[in-house]
């Protein structure tokens, strides 16, 4: 059941009154618990039935491993081990077992053995990299005496399968949300006011701005032997935007629909292409994952209190393990990798880039700020492009399909130069060839990649707009800028985000882009 169906707009609805009702009339948290988890697991139903299952298996073993561990100190590192290797073991099968048979059928291949393994044809669970990370946050939390092992199964199995969150996280942190099981909560006008704008806003972002984003990007890195290297650019520019929309409207959902219900999710993106580094980009891009693996991966590898070399490789790590939870295949294992790469040239051409900027008189050392170094507002503006434009670099190979697609795609990005010469030689033309020789580069054409120029000219409008409301709110949330305004300009912005969404959304039911990962 996808926020964006008409399921979805059927079951909320019922899922509020009922736990309001419950909260209210019955009084007594257990039942409201168990009424939420029975939502929950309904709402993971919808997808498959029978992969219910995997995750109550999940469930019970870190649930069953966090008592464990407290009753059993000295078994605690056996125990966890258990825990990890079970859930990661499970994912493996489902996510990841075709692609390890597919790399050692083609090492095989190449020493003309005839022994093959076979492939399983099993869809893959909806949502398991998430919940099954969040499970192991769990159990390494207690390991470490971060958290205490939660009694009841109740309240833990709802805190695994909370329906907002379940499928495309954010991935929480038992600190931060399975305490809030254990306490009731009201209804509050102002609660649920908020989660509805930023539900409402969260639809916008998916519906009108990354769906229509992706007719075109879909045309063109589907159909490669009609692009030019021009459009496959373009492509990555819109895919950029397009996952960022795709996302973080999930997100914003997801947080928005807790809201109402009175629980608090953590913010999964902050502005990221307003990141004046690829680092920071992961402090800003896909947050409850980037930051799950900075707690769980890359402090325990040491961190960047080590030395130079080894804090560079383990980014390299921590970045290749990122790649290949976003996907099993190759393709996603080099995107990670490139942005560990992209992290550490950056931090071993740092003291010459500091330096540089000091002579050219473009930054001035200064201790208060961060970093010791106080840069010029037009350098870091120049910042944000060459990280915008190394993240829509790797996100060529994270949209194609396959390595070999990823080599078609910088073959043709090789003739750019030519086609941009075409694109200004079509000036001798008048405005009309200009034009011409424009759709011609950038494949606007609607019965190739679905895009004509005034599909061009909207995308960039709604881009336009994404990244104005970015800036306007870099300091605090929209609904709450919104919310001390006249009462004219405010319900002026609230019909117009509703009308955006009836109106100007793209036709036709698309999912989630992270719902496969």
């Amino acid at each position: 059941m996808a926020f964006n169906s008409v399921q979805f707009l059927l079951f909320f609805p019922i899922v509020f009154l009922a736990y309001f009702f419950s909260s209210y009339l019955i009084k007594k948290n257990s039942i409201t618990q168990l009424i939420l988890l029975a939502f929950s697991l309904f709402f993971y139903a919808c997808w498959e039935p029978v992969y219910l299952c995997l995750i109550l298996i999940s469930v019970v073993i870190t649930y069953s491993s966090g008592i464990l561990m407290e009753g059993y100190q000295n078994r605690k590192p056996l125990i966890l081990t258990v825990s990890l290797v079970s859930n990661l073991l499970i994912l493996f099968f489902f996510k990841y077992f075709n692609f390890a048979g597919d790399t050692i059928n083609w090492f095989l291949s190449k020493s003309n053995s005839a022994a093959r393994v076979p492939a399983l044809n099993v869809l893959l669970p909806v949502g398991i990299s998430f919940y099954t990370f969040q499970a192991l946050g769990y159990s390494i939390d207690v390991y470490k005496g971060k958290v205490k092992a939660e009694r009841n199964f109740i309240t833990y199995a709802l805190f695994v399968t909370f329906f907002p969150q379940l499928v495309a996280g954010p991935i929480e942190r038992t600190e931060n949300l399975l305490p809030q099981f254990k306490v009731d909560h009201k209804f509050d006008y102002d609660r649920i006011t908020s989660g509805l704008k930023l539900a409402a806003w969260g639809f916008f972002e998916k519906v009108v701005v990354a769906d229509r984003l992706a007719v075109y990007v879909n045309g063109i890195y589907n159909n490669l032997e009609i692009a030019t290297g021009s459009s496959i650019l373009l492509g990555a520019f819109f895919f950029s935007f397009q996952v960022l929309c795709d996302f973080s409207g999930y997100s914003d959902i997801a947080i928005g629909v807790a809201r109402i219900l009175g629980f608090d999710l953590m913010r999964n993106f902050r502005r990221p292409f307003f990141a004046k580094s690829i680092g920071e980009v992961w402090q800003r891009w896909h947050i409850s994952l980037s930051s799950w693996f900075k707690d769980y991966l890359y402090f325990p590898l040491g961190g960047s209190r080590v030395s130079t070399a080894r804090h560079c490789f383990n980014l390299m790590v921590v970045m290749g393990v990122s790649g290949f939870w976003h996907g099993a295949a190759w393709h996603y294992v080099v995107w990670g990798l490139m942005h560990g790469f992209f992290q550490s040239v950056g931090i071993l051409t740092t003291p010459i880039r500091r330096k540089i900027l000091v002579a050219c008189k473009l930054g001035s050392f200064d201790q208060s700020v961060k970093g010791g170094l106080r840069i010029k507002r037009p350098w870091q503006f120049v910042k944000m492009a060459i990280t915008f434009f190394l993240f829509i670099f790797a996100a060529i190979v994270f949209r194609a399909n396959n390595m070999s697609d990823y080599a078609i795609a910088l073959k043709k990005l090789l003739l750019i130069p030519s086609e941009f010469v075409s694109i200004f030689a079509g000036l001798s033309a008048g405005f009309h060839g200009f034009i011409e020789s424009f759709r011609a580069a950038f494949v606007l054409d609607e019965s190739m990649s679905g895009y004509g120029i005034k599909h061009f000219a909207a995308a960039l409008f709604f881009v336009f707009v994404l990244l104005a409301v970015d800036f306007i709110t870099r300091k605090e949330r929209g609904y709450d800028i919104i919310k001390r305004q006249p009462v004219f300009i405010r319900w002026t912005c609230y019909y117009a985000l509703v009308f955006a969404i009836l109106f100007l959304s793209v036709t036709g039911k698309t999912e989630f882009v992270y719902f496969q990962f």
